[in-house]
């Protein structure tokens, strides 16, 4: 009897190892006691972290890299292209305040969804945009947002925001954090300069916000 325990314990084990490795990677907040965390690139992450800190229900958002094929990357490291990394943020929220589906709809309105190629004035794929999924709940939320917003014609040409199952995410420099409080008039200068918030209302006229 003690010998079919030890082996059924020990199958358990082995069963839940092999399903964590090939389940999606958690972020930064991930196991917060009712918290959930979501994943978002578009572009520069000083602008994704300011558009989803004014979301109510959003506990913290964190820039960083992440979806590369090197560990630990810089910023000098991502922006010069090669490793794989994307500008993005990691965005921890209270899905009693807030649930995943709004997050989505938040995000559509405040990426270039048409534009593989990089995000306004960012070229170059360390700024393309992408949905990076935790759960497999997520995922079919994802593709089901992203299905359904192209099914609606409202845009001519494909969706370009990719859906990638989440990888290791490595935070930016403590520079990086918070930079749209940090320096305001610099990211303000940014941002309008970058063409983001024209490009936006531009695609959505007068549902746009920011």
């Amino acid at each position: 009897m003690k010998t079919h325990l030890f082996l059924s314990v020990a199958l358990a084990v082995a069963l839940a190892l092999a399903g964590a490795s090939s389940a999606e990677e958690p972020a930064p907040g991930a196991g917060k006691e009712g918290l959930a965390v979501a994943t978002f690139a578009a572009g520069c992450f000083w602008c994704v972290e300011s558009d989803f800190d004014k979301v109510e229900g959003v506990v913290e958002t964190i820039s960083g890299y992440t979806g590369g094929h090197t560990e630990n990357p810089t910023y000098e490291d991502v922006g010069s292209g090669g490793t794989g990394h994307r500008e993005s943020v990691a965005v921890t929220y209270d899905p009693k305040k807030v649930s995943y589906e709004q997050l989505l709809d938040h995000y559509w309105r405040h990426v270039d969804l048409l534009d593989g190629g990089g995000q306004f004035c960012d070229r170059g794929d360390q700024y393309s945009p992408a949905i990076f999924t935790h759960t497999g709940e997520q995922k079919r939320l994802a593709e089901e947002s992203k299905a359904a917003l192209q099914k609606s014609g409202r845009f001519k040409e494909p969706i370009a925001v990719e859906i990638i199952p989440a990888s290791a995410f490595t935070p930016a420099e403590d520079y990086h954090q918070d930079y749209y409080r940090k320096n305001p008039l610099k990211y303000k200068f940014y941002r309008y300069n970058c063409g983001r918030d024209q490009r936006l209302a531009a695609l959505w006229g007068k549902d746009a916000t920011h």
